[in-house]
């Protein structure tokens, strides 16, 4: 299997006056193409940041990040912002959709932006849209339409460009439990079809059914690395 996210040694220390924080301490994974996985943990776990130097929007304070096998302490601010464009997608709980936009055109324009639009990707977008069970949304506005469907939108619109690696940050947060349901499982078996490498972070263990295994953090370091059911079991019963 080709790993495609690979962190080594990764820290994060903020320093806020005489009191130090480390965020992230020592923390090496390897994700592979076609894999999905969860990442889990309280609040102030380290999930947030750990996210945020996978993304390229963060440096580490040590230890190396390895994107798709591009370093991305190598790279300097322009070249990590286009990095990111290119081959990185993400979904966040707030959606982020262009309020301007139909959702066709909020699809379309990551198209746009990697100057990949021509007919074939566009046709390609629709098809997604139509998989999401969106073709009769498309030329509506995001709040012409539920909070299920636009968070629907957000993940075609963090795969309709073929990045390497699609982030997700709580993205069912905001959504009912069927709903929520009905939104991984779509996420996860597109990240399976596409064979991307895939992290959802979430505080609703429920979600983790549909990932392949589940990274477990604690005060930044990683507590568990395991298997879906095992994983489910374990953090149930600690609950």
């Amino acid at each position: 299997m080709t790993p495609v996210i690979e962190t080594h040694a990764v820290t994060k220390i903020y320093q806020t006056g005489h009191l130090t924080v480390k965020a992230v301490d020592q923390i090496s994974i390897t994700i592979n193409q076609g894999e999905f996985v969860g990442l889990v943990g309280p609040s102030g776990s380290g999930k947030t940041t750990m996210l945020a130097m996978l993304a390229a929007l963060l440096k580490p304070t040590d230890g190396t990040v390895f994107i798709d096998q591009h370093n991305l302490a190598e790279m300097n601010e322009a070249e990590q912002v286009e990095f990111r464009r290119k081959k990185i997608g993400f979904t966040f709980q707030t959606n982020n959709l262009l309020p301007y936009l139909t959702v066709r055109e909020n699809v379309e324009f990551m198209l746009r932006l990697n100057n990949q639009y021509n007919l074939e990707t566009r046709q390609k977008a629709l098809d997604l849209l139509i998989r999401l069970g969106l073709e009769d949304r498309l030329d509506n506005l995001p709040n012409q339409i539920s909070g299920g469907q636009r968070q629907r939108v957000s993940i075609a619109r963090s795969l309709i460009h073929d990045p390497a690696v699609v982030l997700a940050d709580e993205p069912t947060a905001n959504l009912d439990t069927e709903r929520a349901y009905q939104v991984t499982k779509l996420f996860a078996d597109l990240i399976h079809e596409q064979n991307k490498a895939g992290i959802m972070v979430t505080h609703d263990l429920r979600m983790c059914r549909y990932v392949d295994k589940i990274i477990q953090l604690e005060d930044g370091r990683i507590a568990s690395i395991l298997d879906t059911r095992q994983a489910i079991e374990e953090l149930v019963s600690c609950a």
